[in-house]
């Protein structure tokens, strides 16, 4: 079984939910990071909010990795789950 591929999401009820839930969990991040950059931006507007606004853009910065990384340990999961179910099937035909 490969990483990314859209029959891994699919193949079990549990994989389906497991891929909603960390596309919720994606999404949440997504607007965080947005968010934080659009507060960010505005706080520019005074300057002594400047400090305020570089922290938000950091921390927004932050989420904007998280994204990537959920995707990956979602994918690892999906693997996972299906490398334990193929050994499940070996496991009752042996």
């Amino acid at each position: 079984m490969r990483l990314f591929r859209h029959e891994n999401r699919q193949q079990t009820d549990q994989t389906r939910r497991l891929y909603a839930r960390y596309e919720l969990a994606h999404t949440a991040v997504d607007f965080a990071a947005a968010f934080l950059f659009l507060v960010g931006s505005v706080l520019f507007f005074w300057q002594s909010l400047e400090t305020a606004a570089i922290w938000c853009f950091v921390l927004g910065s932050v989420f904007f990795c998280v994204k990537p990384t959920l995707r990956l340990i979602r994918e690892i999961h999906l693997y996972r789950i299906g490398e334990t179910d193929a050994l499940a099937k070996a496991d009752q035909i042996g």
